[in-house]
């Protein structure tokens, strides 16, 4: 007997934001939930304990992609040529329990508002939560995801996935998982036993998925569809626990320099060498969501429910087009939102 599928991502309209620097506190999460266009929140990556964030190490800088200038100034402005982005952030310094409370929050403030009233056909609007860490740390994020949803005043408003970053190279000792075959076997098998466990406590499943880096070529994503394939056997009738695919995280050995009495230096303190996002990784983000939707169409159908959100350079409503058009269901938006704010969101669907 075939496995049933899990639960499938939702987002109505198609549109949120990435797991970025600006998504990272209550405030933040506010604004993107109140926002009518888009059609879910995610947050910034955070990890069980935090991490440990030195402002003096982990920055961020906006640029010129034509010019390669760096930003004089990290506010955003309409007139901004700035259209891409450099850091060396790390994840969140707030913990995984602080974001699930700031939900908690939202969701508490939302069901105030609206009461008992009907919802008038207007979709649920949830959260993805993004997490990191290692395996074990992973499951017990699912765990505590998963109470949190049952723990809203009205979950079927206020649904609630995981995003799982395993592109960041951020893990002490270990090199991204989402390169390594293995490494994403053990997420995969990890996931699975917190599933298994939380339908078995409670009987409730939430969706999951993987945030992937910029595969660059056809041997990276065959680690990736190994991994996944193993995780679905076919001689048990089995199907891969993922929901969704986010693709793309930054592209990691950036380097924008910046001029200062001395000559060209790099933006960036401790050597500037950091993840680059917005207008220029836009093609490559492109090219990993067709691969994506294609590998995905043509291989078992184990894997065929998988969704694929595509993010990478999206500012406007050309970039969201052209995103949709290489099967992306829906599109995320970083450094457009760190340029322009979240009104960028309505400039991409008025």
């Amino acid at each position: 007997m075939a496995a049933l599928l899990p639960p499938p991502l939702e987002i109505d309209p198609p549109l949120l934001n990435t797991a970025n620097p600006w998504a990272t506190d209550l405030a933040d999460l506010t604004k993107l939930y109140a926002c009518p266009h888009t059609g879910a929140v995610t947050t910034r990556t955070s990890l069980l304990d935090g991490f440990r964030h030195n402002p003096s190490v982990h920055q961020y800088a906006f640029f010129d992609a034509a010019t390669h200038d760096p930003a004089a100034t990290a506010a955003p402005t309409s007139t901004t040529t700035n259209s891409a982005s450099l850091n060396t952030l790390g994840y969140s310094p707030l913990t995984l329990d602080q974001y699930l409370g700031f939900i908690q929050q939202i969701a508490a403030a939302a069901h105030t508002a609206s009461g008992d009233a009907e919802t008038g056909g207007k979709p649920p609007k949830g959260f993805l939560v993004s997490v990191t860490g290692r395996p074990d740390d992973v499951a017990a994020c699912y765990k505590r995801i998963a109470a949190t949803q049952t723990a809203l005043p009205d979950p079927r408003r206020v649904p609630l996935a995981m995003e799982v970053n395993l592109s960041c190279p951020n893990i002490p000792g270990a090199p991204p998982p989402a390169y390594d075959s293995t490494a994403l076997l053990s997420y995969l098998t990890a996931i699975q036993g917190a599933i298994a466990e939380t339908i078995e406590a409670t009987g409730v499943q939430i969706p999951v998925g993987f945030k992937t880096p910029p595969y660059t070529h056809a041997g990276q994503f065959d680690v990736l569809f190994g991994a996944l394939k193993a995780s679905a056997p076919a001689s048990s009738g089995g199907v891969c626990p993922l929901s969704f695919l986010t693709a793309t995280n930054t592209l990691g050995s950036c380097l924008v320099m910046t001029d200062s009495e001395t000559g060209a230096v790099p933006a960036l303190a401790g050597g500037g060498i950091g993840g680059m996002a917005g207008a220029p990784l836009h093609p490559i983000a492109l090219g990993n969501v067709v691969t994506l939707r294609q590998r995905l169409d043509a291989g078992p159908a184990a894997l065929g429910h998988i969704r694929v959100i595509g993010a990478g350079g999206v500012s406007d409503a050309a970039g969201f087009g052209r995103m949709k058009s290489v099967g992306a269901y829906a599109v995320g938006v970083g450094t457009g939102l760190g340029i322009h704010g979240v009104g960028v969101f309505g400039k991409i669907l008025p």
